[in-house]
């Protein structure tokens, strides 16, 4: 890893880069593919497909200026373990078969259908943007509250996403900060909100995220779940971190010991490994909620359902309290009617993520995802034909990195087989000419960033971090990210 990476830092640090690693002609005769997202997803069918075939030519489509989605945007920034994919991803990149167009919108600045006219495939591959929603009133805010807070965009927020740095946010009205959800994002947020400055300080956490939990007020954070312990969704990584904080982890634990000790629940673990162990770990490292002692404090709520924020001497999420129906596996919550009302500075969702629709591919809209048969996008019950799907888009918002990569290797094992059967259009009458003639109708020319481009910004980041003892310094505007590579492009 770090070898490729100090090799492609220096020579862009001496402003000069090697164009064998970085040619942007694409072999004579070769398949053209589009990857539209050049997150996970993007990079790890690009890579298969290269590792699959020689006779190709691959452009990635990215809406941000740097490349790797989420990898960037949406891994915690002291998971700096869980970046390491983005070596590989690298030499992605730097094939003289792939193209990089960052900056470049796909449905705005370019159409699918423009897309397909020229090239042999299009994989869609651009993730889930949105985030679903709690649907309780005054989740949106009320007189200068600020209600119910994306968790997605407070991920986004301290990882530098551009577009997230204006959100509106409260650490200081009250120590505690409300998280419906139990997932490994409700997780991460919880463990930012309550971890020691020092901590993050050596992280890529950005320097103005840094700037406003210094000034936080948050010392509690109460992560609420609709159902039981046994049905929580994160994971036994996640908990033990949270452990390593100077932090009381309080939670209901006669209710754990009852559902792991209830007959269905011994029988339910006994084929759950992973979720017994992170049962031990939360039984050996919590506390009742009367010898919580510690200034900080995070608080695992079950069987609670968001019903509304109430807005009245403060803010305050109000909660139905639940029972739970059937099997561990299955388990229903039933509301109580019963009410509980958590007082808080703010509360984030962390419920799900949802993608969205591009025009001209086909869309289920109940289970947010692009219909397809092993990564083939299908429509009416018939393939669409040169049309792929990989990542959350295909198969939902669930599973981490490794899952994404397996994912892909699927989809992209899909194509391949298709080029290589002749069931999608001739290679030999597709052209990087009339890609580009295609692309210089549009405004992508005008506003592209070359993976070139982003090695200079991402050498930038780098030198700038490691003078304040950081990985990097992520920039956090547009604006700034084109001044660093000298140009100014249209957005």
């Amino acid at each position: 890893m770090f070898g490729l990476r100090a090799y492609v830092v220096t020579r862009v640090r001496h402003g000069f880069v090697d164009r064998r690693l970085f040619s942007t002609n694409h072999f004579v005769g070769a398949a053209r593919v589009a990857v539209v997202g050049g997150g996970a997803a993007g990079f790890y069918t690009a890579a298969r497909v290269l590792a699959k075939t020689s006779n190709v030519g691959i452009d990635i489509f990215e809406q941000q200026i740097p490349p790797y989605g989420l990898v960037r945007y949406g891994v915690a920034p002291d998971h700096l373990e869980v970046k390491n994919c983005i070596s590989k991803f690298a030499s992605v990149a730097m094939d003289p078969r792939v193209r990089y167009f960052g900056n470049t919108r796909v449905g705005t600045q370019i159409s699918v259908s423009d897309l397909r006219s020229v090239y042999d495939a299009v994989v869609l591959a651009y993730g889930a943007s949105e985030d679903k929603r709690l649907g309780i009133g005054g989740e949106d805010g009320n007189s200068g509250r600020v209600g119910v807070v994306s968790a997605r965009m407070f991920v986004a927020w301290y990882n530098g996403l551009p577009e997230a740095q204006d959100l509106h946010m409260d650490l200081t009205s009250h120590d505690t900060v409300v998280i419906v959800g139990h997932g490994n994002v409700a997780l991460d947020c919880a463990r930012i909100l309550l971890a020691p400055l020092e901590h993050l300080a050596r992280t890529d956490i950005t320097n103005r995220a840094l700037t406003v939990l210094a000034q936080s007020n948050i010392r509690r954070v109460e992560m609420v779940g609709r159902r039981g312990p046994l049905q929580v969704s994160f994971t036994t990584k996640e908990l033990r971190e949270m452990t390593k904080l100077n932090v009381d982890i309080v939670c209901d634990r006669d209710l754990v010991e009852r559902e792991c000790s209830s007959p269905e629940g011994h029988a339910y673990l006994l084929h759950k490994r992973p979720l017994r162990r992170m049962m031990d770990v939360l039984l050996k490292h919590s506390v009742r909620p009367e010898d919580a002692q510690k200034e900080k404090q995070f608080h695992l709520r079950f069987l609670m359902s968001p019903a509304e924020v109430i807005y009245s001497g403060g803010q305050s999420v109000r909660f139905q309290t639940n029972v739970l129906e059937g099997l561990p596996e299955s388990a229903r919550a039933v509301s109580t009617n019963n009410c509980v009302d958590v007082p808080c500075a703010m509360a984030l969702r962390s419920v799900g993520y949802a993608s969205m629709a591009l025009c001209g591919v086909p869309f289920d809209n109940v289970r947010r995802i692009v219909p397809n048969i092993a990564g083939r996008v299908v429509h009416n019950g018939d393939a669409v034909r040169g049309m792929y799907v990989a990542g959350w888009l295909k198969r939902g918002p669930v599973g981490v990195i490794a899952t994404t990569m397996q994912d892909a290797y699927r989809t992209a094992d899909a194509l391949v087989m298709d080029l290589e059967s002749g069931a999608i259009s001739n290679p030999l009458t597709s052209s990087t000419s009339l890609i580009d003639a295609m692309l210089a109708q549009t405004r992508v020319a005008k506003t592209r960033v070359s993976y070139d481009d982003w090695l200079r910004i991402d050498a930038h980041e780098i030198a700038v971090g490691v003078a304040h003892n950081k990985p990097r310094e992520k920039l956090t505007s547009v604006n700034e990210m084109l001044d660093v590579i000298g140009c100014s492009k249209d957005q």
